[in-house]
């Protein structure tokens, strides 16, 4: 399964500093936008696949809406509740993720592509 998401917010990185309730209110709307996103993905995968599965790989292609240089981190931890959403939507636990991070193309305004392979035991 792989979904294209939107570039996380700038002030969602873990270097800017905001009142908590404007962190608050973006890392929700990620958090639905990634959950909803996914679950018009989700019937690509089988539910009884998920569920059984030992792990999940989760590959996430950060296309930047610029050239300037980024940090990998960074980008992941802009993305945590995201990534939570993706949780929320698949029915798994994201202790379970095994995450493969890396930088793509620029695309104009950004996005973030989530690729979800299920591991069976």
């Amino acid at each position: 399964m792989i979904v294209t998401m939107p570039w996380p917010a700038s002030e969602l990185s873990p270097n800017v500093n905001r009142h908590w309730r404007t962190k608050a209110r973006l890392k929700a709307k990620q958090r639905s936008t990634w959950a909803w996103l996914a679950q018009e993905k989700k019937s690509e995968l089988a539910g009884a696949v998920l569920a059984d599965a030992v792990a999940v790989y989760v590959g996430l292609v950060f296309c930047p809406p610029t050239k300037h240089k980024r940090d990998l981190d960074n980008c992941l931890a802009s993305c945590k509740s995201g990534l939570d959403g993706l949780a929320d939507a698949l029915g798994v636990d994201d202790s379970r993720f095994k995450l493969h991070l890396c930088f793509g193309d620029v695309v104009r305004f950004g996005a973030v592509q989530v690729q979800v392979l299920p591991v069976l035991p």
